[in-house]
This record gives C-alpha cells, sequence and structure tokens, in this order.
C-alpha cells in the first residue's frame, strides 16, 4: 500500500505573464539604467601581435625565409619537411632556430644550419641569428606537413 494520495484536476490555470507595465507600476522612481559590463572591453582596439611572437611581422618573416630554403634531395623547403623545431625571435631581434636533419649522414649537414643562419639574419630586424642544430627528437616523415606529404605523394 502507498502512503501517496492522488488528486485529479480538470486543469491548471496558468501562471501570469510578467510585463513590462507591471514592472513600471510596482515603482514609482525609474532607477537608472545600469552601464553595460562589456563596454569598456568593446571599446578597446584590438592589440596586435609582438613582432616577435607567432603571428607577428618579424616571427612570419623568419618563418617565410625558412621556407625558401629546399633540402637538395627532397622537393620541399625545410619547414615543411618538419626539420624546424623552433624558432624564437627576442624583441631586439635577435632570432634562434633550432633544427634538426633527416640524418646526421645528411650530404648537407655542415652547410644546411650555416644557410639557415645567413637567410634568417637576412630578414630586414633581425640583428643576430643562431642555428641549433639538435638530434632528438629524431626527424621522422610524421613531422611533414600535409603539404609536403603530397608534394612527396604520401597522402
Amino acid at each position: 500500500m502507498s502512503d501517496y494520495q492522488v488528486e485529479q484536476v480538470d486543469g491548471v490555470a496558468p501562471p501570469p505573464k510578467a510585463r513590462v507595465d507591471d514592472a513600471a507600476l510596482g515603482s514609482t522612481v525609474s532607477a537608472p539604467r545600469e552601464r553595460d559590463y562589456l563596454s569598456g572591453f568593446l571599446a578597446q582596439k584590438p592589440q596586435g601581435d609582438a613582432a616577435g611572437e607567432p603571428g607577428g611581422a618579424l616571427y612570419e618573416a623568419v618563418i617565410d625565409a625558412l621556407k625558401d630554403i629546399f633540402d637538395p634531395e627532397i622537393p620541399v623547403n625545410i619547414y615543411d619537411l618538419g626539420l624546424i623545431y623552433g624558432v624564437d625571435v627576442t624583441e631586439n631581434g635577435e632570432a634562434t632556430v633550432t633544427m634538426t636533419l633527416t640524418t646526421p649522414h645528411c650530404p648537407v649537414a655542415e652547410s644546411m644550419p650555416a644557410e639557415v643562419e645567413m637567410r634568417v639574419a637576412a630578414v630586414p630586424g633581425i640583428s643576430i641569428a643562431d642555428v641549433n642544430l639538435v638530434w632528438d627528437p629524431p626527424w621522422d616523415p610524421q613531422k611533414m606537413s600535409d603539404d609536403a606529404k603530397l608534394e612527396l605523394g604520401m597522402l
């Protein structure tokens, strides 16, 4: 046996709807409208990217310079090939490129870092360019961009 009682009804009256006129009648003094809390935020102008940060003009110019350097054995630029592990640009225009090669026995192991350093140093706004050649993590074809894979028929 249940402790619940069931009451049957034919219908329920709908709740009253709020009206703007009702709110005005309840108050004799109209409250001043509060400022929109987003107004200060919306009035701000967008800030540009810092020149040396990703998206900044100097950083992107360095990336463009790297995309002009091609591996002599593979017809793809070294950036899309995945040989560039990092690019750091300071406010003073000092650029550091961390890169690897496809293998330590690569025929351009001696000349490629020097070419990267020369090309990056030639970017307007770069005062000093350094290249750090690393072997860890080792390069593998998965580091290539989709464009490079497409170019080489790997997609």
